[in-house]
C-alpha cells in the first residue's frame, strides 16, 4: 500500500496520542484536513494493510490507585504453554500475555503475564487464583513487582519531524 501525504499526517496525529474529549477522531481530523468518518476509515484501512501495526490504549494505573504492579513469570512445559497462555491471558485480573524464548538455567521462564492491584496481598490473591484455576501448580514461577515506573508510550511509524503535526493537533487537548 502506498501511504499518501494525508495518510502520513493522520498517522503523526494518531502518534502523539488521541486527544481526550468527546469526539477525538473529529479533532484528529480537523487537524489534518478529514472528516471524522474519513479519519475513521483510513485508520481501517491502514490496519488493515499492516500500515498500522498497533492501535491500543496506555493507562496510567498508578493514578487511578493500582499502585502494586507485578510481572508473573511461569516455567511451563512447552508443549502446554500456548494453549495455558491463551486461557491465562483471558483472565479479567491479567492485562498483558505473552510467551518468550527461555534462557536455562538461569532463566526457565517462558509464560509472562502482567497484573495490576492496589496493593501487593491483592497481587498475590490473584496468582492464587490463577494457579487454582488453570492447574499451575508445582510450575517453577516468580511474582516480580515493580520497583520503578518508566514512560509509556504507544508504537512510532514516523520520524520526530513527521510527528509534530500529530503534536500540533493534541496541543492544550490532553
Amino acid at each position: 500500500m502506498d501511504v499518501s501525504e494525508r495518510d502520513r499526517r493522520l498517522i503523526g496525529a494518531l502518534q502523539a496520542g488521541l486527544p481526550l474529549v468527546r469526539r477525538p477522531y473529529a479533532v484528529i481530523g480537523e487537524a489534518v484536513d478529514m472528516s471524522e468518518s474519513e479519519v475513521l476509515r483510513r485508520i481501517a484501512a491502514l490496519r488493515d494493510a499492516g500500515v498500522i501495526r498497533r492501535f491500543g490504549v496506555i493507562v496510567r494505573h498508578h493514578e487511578l490507585g493500582y499502585r502494586a504492579n507485578a510481572m508473573m513469570v511461569w516455567a511451563v512445559p512447552e508443549h502446554q504453554v500456548d494453549s495455558l497462555g491463551e486461557r491465562v491471558a483471558e483472565s479479567p485480573q491479567v492485562t498483558l500475555c505473552y510467551r518468550r524464548r527461555p534462557a536455562p538455567p538461569q532463566w526457565p521462564y517462558n509464560l509472562y503475564c502482567m497484573v495490576h492491584g492496589r496493593d501487593r496481598e491483592t497481587v498475590l490473591a490473584v496468582r492464587d487464583e490463577l494457579v487454582a484455576r488453570h492447574g499451575l501448580e508445582g510450575m517453577e514461577h516468580r511474582v516480580l513487582f515493580s520497583g520503578r515506573r518508566f514512560k509509556q508510550r504507544g508504537a512510532r511509524y514516523l520520524a520526530p519531524k513527521q510527528e509534530a503535526i500529530g503534536r500540533e493537533a493534541n496541543h492544550g487537548r490532553a
